[in-house]
């Protein structure tokens, strides 16, 4: 190599102070979210045990990684090719379909100038690149209980050893193993006051936070814990119901939430949950008044610490909680989104 990369240590500390000078050297892949970025990536850093460090982005690709849609990977390195932007649109937009050299063809463009394009800016084929992006659906059918070489089609592995190298890579489990595991999957949503992150199963919704939230390492370990699951990237019916709802309550045109959510905590911390989606659009309440909602005056203090166990934002909307003398109090995903939603339903109060 032209290039050897210096140990992992140097490389955190490049990532942590996002130094340029290892852009495009260096890639750094995030355990606990499955995505790989530029070390140049403005998101939150990761811990030092959730970093690994790649040469390459088809390494990142390889080891089942998905590329940042924040620092975008894959356009990284000044201008591209027209070609290269169209296809990679392309597959953004259809993530999990099995391309073939017909279907770029069927695009208007020749399969021969692709290959070249695509090996000349990343080093691997359009194709290829494709086929990486479908190892999360390989892990899908696994985890139905479909036969692994069944799986190794639908993902579009030809071989079978590199099937199971990228599962294990990806989940930390060889084919075998995931057949027994549950599965949520996660992906990211575009809002107005910032991205957030979305996981559930085929059936409902388990948790929403704002990606720069200090403590969503720790609800998704938790998450994975009380559910007994893996988390990979991939989309649900809920996640697809959330996000049409999201760009509704957003653009002030929808009020509802019905994304079916699952929730968990004592009895006494699903009371407190539902009481909060009682609260009018538009309206706050402190602590004390929600206590006394739900029949239990004295308990502000518990009401208090349910409220903060909230991992549904926005659809369990702690953020209409205030303190008693007014103010903004404590919001996981920062005061001024807390200041933002409280000013956003109150214009959409007044509009009905």
């Amino acid at each position: 190599m032209l290039f050897d990369l210096p140990d992992d240590d140097v490389l955190y500390a490049a990532l942590i102070a996002r130094d340029p000078a290892y852009d495009g050297f260096a890639f750094v892949g995030v355990r606990s979210t499955g995505i790989f970025c530029r070390l140049t990536c403005p998101a939150r850093k990761p811990k030092r045990e959730n970093a690994v460090f790649y040469s390459s982005m088809v390494s990142a690709m390889e080891a089942g990684y998905r590329p940042c849609k924040r620092c975008r990977p894959l356009m990284q390195g000044g201008e591209k090719d027209p070609l290269v932007l169209k296809l990679l649109a392309a597959l953004e937009e259809d993530p999990n379909r099995k391309w073939s050299e017909g279907d770029v063809q069927k695009m208007h463009v020749d399969p021969s100038t692709v290959r070249r394009a695509f090996k000349r800016q990343f080093g691997i084929t359009f194709l290829d690149m494709a086929r990486l992006r479908r190892v999360g659906k390989g892990v899908d059918a696994l985890a139905s209980g479909d036969p692994v070489i069944d799986a190794q089609l639908d993902a579009s592995y030809e071989s079978g050893s590199g099937f199971r190298a990228a599962i294990s890579r990806q989940i930390g489990l060889n084919p075998s193993q995931a057949k027994k595991h549950q599965f949520l999957k996660a992906d990211w949503l575009d809002t107005p006051i910032g991205s957030m992150l979305a996981i559930a199963s085929c059936d409902a919704l388990y948790l929403l936070e704002f990606v720069d939230r200090p403590a969503l390492s720790n609800e998704i370990e938790r998450l994975k814990q009380q559910t007994s699951s893996e988390i990979i990237f991939g989309r649900t019916v809920p996640i697809e119901q959330l996000e049409r709802e999201l760009a509704a309550y957003f653009a002030g045109t929808s009020r509802a939430f019905s994304t079916p959510l699952a929730e968990f905590g004592s009895l006494f911390t699903r009371k407190v949950w539902d009481a909060l989606r009682a609260i009018p659009l538009g309206e706050l309440r402190s602590y004390s008044a929600l206590a006394t909602d739900i029949g239990q005056a004295s308990a502000s203090r518990a009401v208090a610490r349910a409220n903060g166990a909230n991992q549904i934002s926005i659809l369990i909307p702690c953020h209409r909680v205030i303190g008693a003398d007014g103010s903004l109090t404590g919001y996981g995903g920062g005061l001024w989104r807390k200041r933002w939603l409280i000013e956003h339903e109150r214009r959409m109060a007044l509009s009905q």
